[in-house]
């Protein structure tokens, strides 16, 4: 190359030109490190494609060092790699700070991919609702109580991560609870943030269980400030209240052998606003009546009971405390009623 100095003007305008080309290769260290920058070029975006980058461009401008300083001897390559090796160190070490602090538990992680990115919730969003409940997991042992009826209060929110829950009422087995299904859904619903309520069931748990729990006041206040969240909890807690009361439904109608809609007329017909006192008892002294002036008769077929006139449920004990919920409904409350669906064999007779 030209040995003359040259202004900025010429090195722009007029550009050097080599006067003869090397006959001697650079050294392994130069090509060794051309290669490996190529790969760590290659890499792609996020924390592990970064990752990927500088743990190719670190040991690329190592060799470049190397070869500045054995083979180019050179003072300035040899500078400038080293330090380009340093920095690559410490953008590994930042890299592999904020990996370590973002890893999550392995339940919680397996409870993100399960129910929370599905819906595609932000990691940061979820982070918020596992530090409500304190990033602890809590165990039960089989035949271990979580709750129960009539004592145990209504002061938390808990979510099954593994194991089987029982849930009955008076002995009256109801449902089961499963993984990643809330424990205590329907008594959550049912009080204000300002009341408070006990249990109208027990849970027991079936094998060993594990689970999370938010407590009541705390998840309260972040629903209250983020609205997201509580959209979210809100949909979720729904989605399992109508599993619970589809299993009720299923266990209702078992013995037909026959699946039933929660919403035919026999059992909104239960559900629904029972019918006065006194319309109730006046039904019930005419039948006697009817009965009694018919004895010297023999007795004709008797006509269907009409389904207009239910007999009023026996009420439960402690159904006026608060935190009753649609899951209290067991067998023998329908089988007592009069032209209920317990009354006829399949679902076409009870249409006809």
């Amino acid at each position: 190359m030209s040995a003359s100095s040259l202004s900025w003007d010429q090195a722009v305008l007029q550009p050097p030109v080599c006067d003869a080309w090397k006959d001697i290769m650079e050294g392994a260290a130069y090509h060794l490190a051309s290669c490996i920058v190529l790969l760590g070029y290659m890499g792609g975006s996020g924390i592990f494609g970064s990752l990927y980058i500088f743990g190719f461009l670190a040991p690329g401008y190592f060799c470049y060092a190397l070869w500045g300083w054995l083979s180019a001897c050179g003072l300035d390559i040899f500078v400038w790699n080293v330090l380009l090796v340093l920095i690559c160190l410490l953008q590994l070490a930042h890299l592999a700070y904020r990996l370590r602090r973002d890893t999550i538990p392995e339940e919680f992680d397996l409870l993100y991919k399960t129910m929370y990115l599905p819906l595609q919730v932000p990691l940061e969003v979820y982070k918020e609702i596992v530090k409500c409940c304190e990033e602890q997991v809590q165990a039960l042992v089989r035949d271990q109580n979580y709750a129960v009826e009539g004592k145990t209060p209504i002061d938390r929110l808990s979510l099954l991560l593994s194991g089987r829950v029982r849930v009955s009422q008076d002995g009256q087995f109801l449902h089961y609870v499963f993984p990643y299904q809330f424990l205590d859904s329907p008594e959550w619903e049912s009080l204000r943030p300002s009341e408070e309520g006990t249990f109208q069931v027990t849970l027991t748990a079936e094998t060993d269980c594990s689970f999370i729990t938010w407590p009541r006041k705390k998840l309260y206040l972040l629903l209250r400030k983020d609205r997201y969240i509580a959209r979210l909890f809100s949909s979720h807690l729904g989605y399992d209240i109508s599993e619970k009361l589809y299993s009720l439904n299923e266990k209702l109608f078992a013995k037909f052998g026959l699946r039933f809609d929660i919403r035919l007329p026999s059992l909104y017909h239960v559900l629904g606003p029972a019918s006065s006192e006194g319309e109730s008892e006046d039904c019930e002294e005419l039948l006697p009546a009817s009965g009694q002036a018919d004895a010297s008769e023999p007795p004709p077929q008797p006509p269907p009971p009409p389904p207009t006139a239910p007999r009023p449920r026996a009420s439960r004990p402690d159904s006026d405390l608060l935190g009753e919920d649609s899951t209290s409904l067991i067998v023998e409350d329908f089988a007592e009623l009069p032209g209920s669906f317990m009354d006829y064999v399949s679902e076409g007779e009870y249409m006809k």
